[in-house]
């Protein structure tokens, strides 16, 4: 099953730049900028990557943004990402950055969409990963993100930007705060992907539908808890971005013998794996896929579902698509 899980072609829909920095990368960055709080010796990141909850995690990350200050610092995070992902068979990425996180640092507009740019040509050529961008607002933030964040993506969005997210914490920040801004994407052909149902229940995913007109729901793990949703997501297909790994070391799900992955495939609901913070979680999307198997009994066709539904909810180009449906297909011996 490993080698299989390992020819499996992939995509990834839901993976944050900051969170995806590998220990090394991460290692590298905080010797460049050692005043930040983040350890610079490796046992001692590993043991900082240990959370207590959702509101420990969300700290940690705040530290290890602050590492990130320049465009090198960012070229260094996406090319890591790009080797880690072409490690797990993953051919294209759409990939969260948040640009008040970089534009904050006073990294200039433009110096973020050249950065970006140089990281998808790189990427492609020395790993073979096609990267697309999802900007999020920062919900940390709250509404004063959305100004700075829409302001850049329509004025100086780089190449392959396919949409509009919304990270950060949930309890405390309405969806609907973020209406208007959500509205003016979609005007501008941005997709609406926002994280929504991870740390709070139903209504938090019922928001982002109903106000943001989301087309993927990040996480939406709660959407279990209620049965005219479930069946909603799966009528309208509106898929949910799932991450087992990171919702156990978060506490977002108690434990993973528990996980609502399984139950929601099963009620026709579009799921899609992801890692979500890979280098802080300590996985990788070949663990998740493997996890699948080896926790919900997925046998080889279900997980090759899994990755198609992935390619579907993607945003690729439909050559790309067309053609990694082709391979996993012919994986199955179909």
């Amino acid at each position: 099953m490993r080698d299989f899980v390992a020819a499996l072609p992939k995509v990834e829909l839901h993976v944050h730049l900051v969170g995806s920095a590998s220990i090394p990368t991460v290692l590298e960055l905080a010797r460049r900028h050692p005043d930040r709080g983040v350890p610079t010796e490796e046992q001692a990141l590993r043991d900082f990557y240990e959370f207590h909850d959702f509101a420990h995690f969300i700290d940690n990350y705040v530290k290890v943004d602050s590492i990130v200050r320049t465009g090198e610092d960012v070229l260094a995070l996406l090319l890591g990402l790009a080797r880690d992902q072409a490690a797990s068979n993953i051919r294209y990425s759409e990939v969260t950055v948040t640009p008040t996180a970089h534009l904050n640092k006073e990294m200039e507009p433009d110096e973020l969409t050249e950065t970006l740019n140089k990281a998808r040509i790189l990427a492609k050529q020395q790993y073979g990963v096609e990267f697309a961008w999802v900007f999020d607002i920062d919900g940390f933030l709250g509404k004063q993100a959305c100004p700075t964040t829409l302001d850049w993506v329509l004025n100086h969005r780089p190449e392959a930007t396919v949409g509009l997210g919304l990270g950060g914490p949930e309890i405390g920040v309405p969806r609907e705060w973020f209406r208007e801004q959500f509205a003016v994407a979609a005007d501008n052909g941005l997709r609406c992907l926002p994280h929504a149902g991870e740390t709070t229940g139903p209504q938090t995913i019922w928001a982002a539908i109903n106000e943001l007109h989301a087309e993927r729901i990040g996480h939406g793990t709660s959407a279990i808890q209620d049965p005219r949703l479930v069946s909603y997501l799966a009528e309208h297909r509106i898929p949910l971005e799932v991450n087992p790994t990171s919702n156990i070391r978060t506490k977002a799900v108690a434990a993973i013998e528990n996980h609502p992955l399984p139950d929601l495939i099963a009620a026709g609901v579009p799921v899609v794996l992801g890692t979500d913070d890979p280098g802080m979680f300590h996985t990788t999307l070949n663990d998740e896929y493997l996890l699948c198997h080896e926790v919900f009994n997925f046998d080889r066709a279900q997980l090759a579902e899994l990755a198609s539904t992935g390619v579907a909810a993607s945003y690729a180009p439909q050559e790309v698509k067309k053609a990694l449906l082709a391979e996993i297909k012919a994986l199955l011996g179909k």
